[in-house]
């Protein structure tokens, strides 16, 4: 029984490292060398290893490491590698010089090396054709020449031929068969964009049509720049801007009809792209997003994210803002007779939610102190609510502007703040003189251009 239990023991152990991956890096001796793995838009450490005198070194994976991984050393220049069911051998000398990088074993990652090698080329060779045809098919001294035409547009489906030859030759149960053309979807892009723009409608199309629910796709390093390269190209694709925003929406339609289905990769998404959205002042998509998801019914959404989102369905443009009353409290330069936000007899107030201990608020709140003088010359009236919990920081602070500033000192759990949605600072709001919200300016340049724009 012992022995039994023993060996099966020994089994178990060999098949939870049943791959590995070795090689040598000759001028790398005695240094560490890790193997990550990807789980969606994070890493983790599957291996790591010391090389010995030789720069000899083996790292273990199992099943459950199955997609991309990447090798890396101190010099932290990466190699990705395919970890399906075989072993890989390489052979090198360091991994910051790739040009000495050699897949010796591991057919699947031999096809990924070829691959990597070839297609650049290829994708090149595209752009440059595109670009003599679009000289010989529109420029009036060559467009008279057929034969050219057609050799050129011969020549760029060869190239395109070739390679779908070569993704058809690929093992259909292979990792590397569904990976290839992921990577080539994601990585050519930017020169999609710049070079053949006739071939975005297409890119995006196959951008909608992405699983982010597959697993392989989740372990494959691409998920980010799947969801970043995607909007990236829809923002540059030289259609007008609310034509972009349109663009935008039936792509978040398209990403979350399978995405609905798994809750804990719907907020994973969800979280990600709704900031990548605001970091681009792409807000018109990022409240689409918000109110998509809140809207879901099948999937919760973890409290943070909800709080977050919440603000555009409570806050968002067209709706009345919370009446905000100045008492039992502390302020700066606010004029006593005003006891609420709608006593201030101004065309517009803009409200700035921020703290002494926000580094980013000092800076927007510098750039405000500098237009401001400008903007009540305009009608506009600038109200700091300052999220403290000591009066005497509050009003060091606050004494330095020039416009009223308000706080009660209960920070986040300020009236104030939980009716306004605040859940990061600075948040800024444009309201009218009844307190409707005109705008939700992302910063105080963004507020300046609307000065300039509307109330010239």
């Amino acid at each position: 029984m012992r022995l039994m239990l023993f060996v099966l023991c020994v089994c178990v152990f060999q098949g939870m490292f049943a791959q590995s991956i070795s090689g040598n890096f000759s001028n790398f001796n005695f240094q560490k060398i890790k193997l990550e793995g990807f789980n969606g838009l994070k890493t983790y450490t599957i291996s790591e290893a010391i090389t010995d005198e030789k720069g000899f070194f083996k790292l273990n994976f199992t099943k459950s490491n199955y997609g991309v991984g990447c090798l890396l050393t101190s010099d932290n220049k990466p190699l990705f590698v395919i970890l399906s069911s075989e072993n890989i051998e390489i052979l090198g000398e360091v991994l910051s010089v790739p040009e000495t990088i050699k897949i010796r074993k591991g057919q699947e990652n031999l096809y990924y090396e070829q691959y990597a090698k070839e297609q650049p080329r290829r994708e090149q060779a595209l752009s440059a054709w595109g670009y003599l045809e679009k000289m010989y098919t529109t420029d009036s001294l060559f467009s008279i020449q057929k034969t050219p035409i057609q050799a050129i547009q011969e020549e760029k489906q060869r190239i395109k031929k070739e390679n779908i030859v070569f993704l058809s030759s690929l093992p259909n149960e292979s990792y590397v068969k569904w990976f290839l053309p992921i990577r080539k979807l994601v990585s050519s892009v930017s020169i999609i964009a710049q070079y053949r723009p006739e071939e975005i409608p297409e890119t995006i199309e196959a951008f909608r049509n992405l699983d982010y629910t597959d697993q392989r796709l989740y372990k494959s390093g691409l998920y980010k720049d799947a969801i970043e390269n995607h909007f990236w190209l829809l923002e540059n694709s030289g259609k007008p801007l609310d034509n972009v925003f349109e663009e935008m929406k039936l792509s978040i339609d398209a990403m979350f009809i399978k995405l609905a289905t798994n809750e804990k990769l719907f907020n994973e998404v969800t979280d990600y792209l709704f900031d990548l959205l605001e970091k681009h002042s792409l807000f018109q998509a990022s409240e689409y997003l918000a109110l998509k998801v809140l809207n879901e019914g099948s999937c919760a959404i973890n409290s943070d994210l909800s709080n977050q989102l919440e603000t555009y369905r409570a806050m968002k443009k067209g709706n009345i803002a919370p009446e905000i009353i100045f008492n039992n409290s502390f302020f700066a330069n606010l004029n006593k007779s005003v006891t609420k936000l709608s006593d201030m007899k101004n065309n517009y107030t803009f409200v700035v939610f921020g703290a002494s201990w926000c580094p980013k608020c000092k800076g927007e709140l510098t750039e405000i102190v500098k237009s401001y003088d400008k903007w009540k010359s305009k009608g506009v009236e600038v109200v700091f609510i300052a999220l403290e919990d000591n009066k005497n920081t509050f009003i060091d602070f606050a004494n330095a502007f020039p416009f009223p500033s308000y706080s009660d000192l209960n920070k986040w759990e300020s009236k104030i703040v939980k009716e306004y949605y605040v859940f990061s600072t600075p948040t800024i709001f444009l309201l009218d003189n009844k307190r409707e919200i005109i705008l939700r300016p992302n910063s105080s340049e963004q507020m300046d251009s609307w000065v300039d724009w509307y109330l010239k």
